[in-house]
């Protein structure tokens, strides 16, 4: 897709328009046929760009950019050596809160036509973006470009949908006729020069808190919802993980630069190792409005310390499978294995707790004991990632000391089903990949599998009985978190219980699904992702707090006395002013 080859203004009332009816609507995801030549020859060309960046400094003309950081490595051995002008933190917040004035101005149309224009450049350089995510975050190349390219734009796309319509429908004109006032009613009128208006007004700066998995699909609701508000946005990505937000970064200022306003209404905040910025700029008083996603604990930390602000959370949690019975064991087993390997378990669909009866489970092959179920499930993962390549496809590299961590702690946790293995890329002997690590447990082992764990770690928990398992499902997310759940069985009475289950723990679920709900799927304009009432997540574009938790409305209003209602004092009918624009159009 081209720049210029949409009109953004139509691009823009489609995608409102979308919103408004909740259809379906992807015009940066890219079909499947006739383009294969062309996809190819771009990611070519993407990919001698971004060997250029390697070993050079990446520089945006930011305020306060006093020495040079690089805290990045690639997963797939390759050096990398990208190196950040940081700005001194206080800078950036001032320099955001200069901005605020010219951005606010601008109005919520206006700001929506510029992020689609930075929407579109961004297609432009969607398999630059890929490179970037394939050597940072580790994930393989077509999940990096298919999740981090046009999905995430698609979700950009529609953060700026529901945003502007959000303003529209909150501002304009509109005051009831009259005003009680004293000893008589005393009528409000609104001449034809002066427009009562209600005028969105923006919380402040926004601080988005980048991941190290999912940096663009996570963070482009948050960052499009904010711009379009009228919010400035310090874009602070994780270590691992800065050229794919440092890239959005530089494509945001240079619309914004060649639109007359100032660039630095989109700001990176590079950090140096062990800086710990993020807490920092989290807790700023200027800082008022919050985007994160991440670990459940530091969740919860920005929810306790960051008082000042509009925190939108997305945690992880520990995804639940619950296992009664099955008309397709096969089907499930594969279904389960898939979702053990893909991106390493670190994605947010991943399930995490497997429960199990310890009596077993009904099958359309008969019963099937907890022991049978556990070889059978680490056989399915053996004939998944059979061949390198696919494994490698699947799996992506591991670029965290955590993940590996995590893997080794596990397993001494309990009897190892299926043992992590590494395998060998083809194409990069220094990639560090790992196959999932299947722990059996049992369900007393709660301080072990109540907790989040990092990568593709699973257990499988035998249980007394379904109904156990549901116990300690509704347990387990109400108290840790967790934002999806799924369960095979084959009785109607199971799934309503599990149903009800869920509710209670304020998790999504999936019932007998023959494929996984895969974390790059492109579920724009009904994504409820992130509306989780346990500890999980609190963010997502259907939920319209999303977007109104970033602006206020300020009303200008005045009076004009009739009959014999007297005048009000001045102090009395003070007004907020003339406003700068009035968004209703």
């Amino acid at each position: 897709m081209r720049t210029g080859s949409f009109e953004e203004r139509s691009l823009l009332e489609q995608a409102v328009q979308a919103a408004v009816n909740g259809a379906g609507f992807t015009p940066f995801t890219e079909g499947p046929a006739g383009a294969v030549d062309r996809r190819r020859g771009a990611a070519h060309s993407a990919g001698a760009v971004f060997r250029s960046m390697l070993g050079q400094d990446f520089g945006l003309g930011q305020p306060g950019a006093r020495e040079r950081v690089g805290t990045e490595s690639s997963p797939y051995g390759i050096g990398l050596g990208v190196r950040y002008l940081r700005s001194e933190p206080g800078e950036l917040v001032r320099a955001a809160v200069r901005a605020t004035a010219g951005w606010r101005a601008a109005g919520p149309r206006r700001r929506a036509e510029l992020a689609v224009e930075m929407l579109c450049r961004l297609h432009d350089r969607s398999h630059e973006i890929a490179h970037a995510l394939h050597h940072t975050t580790g994930q393989a190349y077509a999940t990096a470009h298919r999740a981090g390219g046009p999905h995430a734009q698609d979700r950009g796309l529609e953060a700026v949908a529901h945003a502007l319509a959000a303003s529209l429908r909150t501002s304009g004109a509109g005051y009831g006729p009259r005003l009680a006032e004293r000893g008589g009613p005393l009528r409000m009128d609104v001449p034809p020069d002066m427009d009562g208006t209600r005028t969105v007004v923006p919380r402040g700066v926004s601080l988005l808190i980048g991941c190290p998995d999912f940096p663009t699909w996570n963070g482009y609701p948050g960052l499009f919802a904010s711009l379009v508000t009228g919010n400035p946005v310090i874009v602070k990505p994780h270590p691992r993980a800065v050229l794919p937000l440092a890239l959005t970064v530089q494509v945001a200022r240079d619309v914004l630069k060649k639109a007359g306003h100032d660039p630095n209404v989109v700001t990176l905040a590079a950090e140096k190792p062990g800086e710990q910025l993020a807490s920092r700029l989290a807790t700023d008083p200027e800082v008022r409005v919050i985007d994160f996603t991440g670990s459940v604990r530091f969740g919860d930390w920005l929810r306790r310390n960051a008082r000042q602000a509009t925190v939108f959370a997305t945690s992880t949690g520990a995804g639940t499978v619950l296992v009664d019975s099955t008309d397709g064991y096969r089907r499930m087993l594969r279904e389960l294995a898939l979702s053990l390997s893909l991106c390493s378990g670190q994605s947010c669909t991943a399930p995490q707790n497997i429960l199990v009866p310890s009596a077993g489970i009904r099958t359309d092959e008969g019963h099937k004991s907890i022991g049978r179920f556990s070889v059978d499930l680490s056989r399915a993962v053996k004939r998944l990632l059979t061949e390198p390549r696919r494994a490698a496809g699947i799996l992506g590299a591991i670029g965290s000391d955590r993940i590996r961590t995590s893997l080794a702690h596990a397993a001494g946790c309990g009897m190892v089903v299926h043992a992590s293995a590494p395998v060998a890329h083809p194409d990069h002997p220094a990639a560090d990949i790992r196959t999932p690590l299947i722990v059996r447990l049992e369900s007393h082992d709660e301080q072990v599998y109540s907790r989040e764990w990092a990568g593709p770690v699973s257990f499988v928990i035998a249980t007394e009985s379904t109904s156990h398992s549901l116990d300690i499902f509704r347990r387990t997310a109400r108290r840790h978190g967790g934002q999806y759940a799924t369960v095979h069985s084959t009785d109607p009475l199971v799934l309503g219980a599990v149903e009800i289950a869920a509710l209670d723990a304020g998790v999504h679920l999936s019932e007998n699904l023959a494929a996984s709900v895969f974390m790059d799927q492109s579920a724009v304009y009904g994504d409820f992702c992130g509306t989780e009432v346990s500890p999980g997540a609190h963010s997502a574009l259907a939920d319209p707090s999303f977007i109104t938790g970033r602006f206020r409305v300020v009303q200008a209003r005045r009076p004009a006395v009739r009959g014999e209602s007297r005048p009000l004092a001045d102090a009395e009918c003070a007004s907020a002013g003339r406003h700068q624009e009035t968004v209703a159009q």
